[in-house]
C-alpha cells in the first residue's frame, strides 16, 4: 500500500500558483454555497447576488472602494509588523484612536483654514495610533509579555474610551440623545473624487502604498527588516538592531491605522460616532495574509473583501441572510487559500513501500 510523504518543492510555480490561489476562492464560495443552501437559500443566486451587490453597478463599486480604503491603510500597517514576524492584532484599537486623534482636532479648532486644519488631523491621528502601536511594542521587549494578547486587549480599551467620549465630553447636544459628535466643519472634511461618493482618500492609499514599498524594498532599514524577519538570531548576529525595529515597525503600523481612522471619521462620516467600529482592523489580517504583505497584492485583496462587505449586506436586504455570513465567508476565504498556499510551497509523492 502506497505511503505518502510532504516534499518542499525545489522550483517555484510562478504564474501557475494564480491557478491555486482561484481553485481555493472557488472552493470558499463552493462552501458558501453549500452553508446558503442548508438554510433554505438558493445557492448560486445567492452568489450571483453577492457579487452583483459588490460590484454590478456604479453605486456597488464605488461603496466597495470606500470601504477598501480603511481595509488597505489597516492592512498595510499590519502587514509592515508581520514582516518582521511581530504580530499585531490591534490594528482596531489603533484605527479607533487614530479617529479619536482627529476628531480631537477637529473640534478643537474649528477655526483653522482646510490646508492647516487637515495636515493636522492626519498627524495627530498618526501619533495617537502610533503612541497605541508603542505601548505593546515596549511592554514586549522590556517586559517580554506576547504582543498577540497585549494588541488584542487593547482594542477593547480604545473601543471604550471612543464610547466613553461620545457617550460623555464630546456628545453632541443636538443629537436627540445620540452617541455622537458634533458634524465636523467643511475645512476638517477630506472632500469626494468630483460627482463620485469616493472620496480623496484612495489618493492617500496610492501614496502610501507606493512609499511602504520604496521603504521596504529599497531602504537599508527596509532590508533590516526583511532579514530580521527572516531568523532574528541571524539579525542579531549580524548587528541588526531587532529591538529598534519592533518599536519601529509598532509605531509605523499604528500610525497607518490611525491615518485610516482618519479618513473614516473625516471623509466618509463626517463625526465621531459608535458606529465607525465596523471591524476594519480585524479584516485587515485576513487581507495581509491572503495578499502574502505585499502593497499591490493587498489593494487587490482589500478591495475584494471590501466588496463582500457589500455584497454580504445586499444579500441581508434581498434573501434575509445574517450579517454573521459575510464574517463567515472571510473566514472560509483565508482557510482556503492558506491551505493552497500549502501547494504552492510543498508537493506531496507517493512512496511504495519494499
Amino acid at each position: 500500500m502506497p505511503r505518502f510523504r510532504i516534499i518542499k518543492r525545489q522550483e517555484r510555480l510562478g504564474w501557475r500558483s494564480c491557478f491555486i490561489f482561484l481553485a481555493a476562492i472557488l472552493l470558499s464560495l463552493l462552501f458558501s454555497g453549500v452553508m446558503l443552501a442548508l438554510r433554505g437559500t438558493p445557492p448560486l443566486e445567492g452568489i450571483l447576488i453577492l457579487f452583483k451587490g459588490a460590484f454590478g453597478s456604479r453605486w456597488a463599486i464605488e461603496d466597495s472602494l470606500i470601504k477598501a480604503i480603511p481595509i488597505f491603510l489597516c492592512s498595510l500597517g499590519v502587514a509592515m509588523a508581520f514582516r518582521l514576524q511581530i504580530w499585531n492584532i490591534g490594528a482596531e484599537g489603533q484605527f479607533a484612536l487614530g479617529a479619536i486623534g482627529a476628531t480631537w482636532m477637529a473640534l478643537s479648532f474649528p477655526e483653522l483654514p482646510q490646508l492647516v486644519l487637515l495636515p493636522l488631523m492626519v498627524g495627530m491621528a498618526c501619533v495617537a495610533g502610533g503612541c497605541w502601536g508603542l505601548i505593546p511594542a515596549i511592554l514586549r521587549q522590556r517586559l517580554g509579555t506576547n504582543e498577540i494578547i497585549v494588541t488584542l486587549m487593547m482594542n477593547y480599551i480604545a473601543i471604550l474610551l471612543l464610547d466613553y467620549l461620545v457617550y460623555g465630553v464630546w456628545k453632541d447636544p443636538t443629537s436627540f440623545g445620540f452617541p455622537m459628535t458634533a458634524e465636523f466643519v467643511p475645512q476638517a472634511i477630506v472632500g469626494k473624487i468630483g460627482s463620485s461618493g469616493v472620496n480623496w482618500g484612495i489618493l492617500h492609499c496610492l501614496l502610501l502604498g507606493i512609499l511602504f514599498w520604496v521603504f521596504v524594498t529599497f531602504t537599508r532599514t527596509g532590508f533590516e527588516l526583511r532579514a530580521s524577519g527572516d531568523s532574528v538570531r541571524a539579525a542579531r548576529y549580524a548587528g541588526i538592531p531587532y529591538s529598534g525595529l519592533v518599536v519601529l515597525v509598532m509605531v509605523i503600523s499604528g500610525a497607518l491605522a490611525g491615518w485610516a481612522g482618519f479618513l473614516e471619521a473625516s471623509a466618509t462620516i463626517n463625526r465621531l460616532q459608535p458606529s465607525i467600529m465596523v471591524g476594519y482592523g480585524y479584516t485587515a489580517i485576513v487581507v495581509a495574509w491572503l495578499a502574502r504583505l505585499h502593497p499591490l497584492n493587498i489593494a487587490v485583496t482589500s478591495l475584494l473583501l471590501a466588496g463582500l462587505r457589500v455584497g454580504v449586506e445586499n444579500l441581508q436586504l434581498d434573501l434575509q441572510v445574517p450579517a454573521a455570513f459575510g464574517g463567515i465567508l472571510e473566514g472560509l476565504i483565508l482557510m482556503t487559500v492558506l491551505a493552497g498556499g500549502f501547494f504552492v510551497h510543498y508537493r506531496i509523492v507517493s512512496v511504495r513501500q519494499p
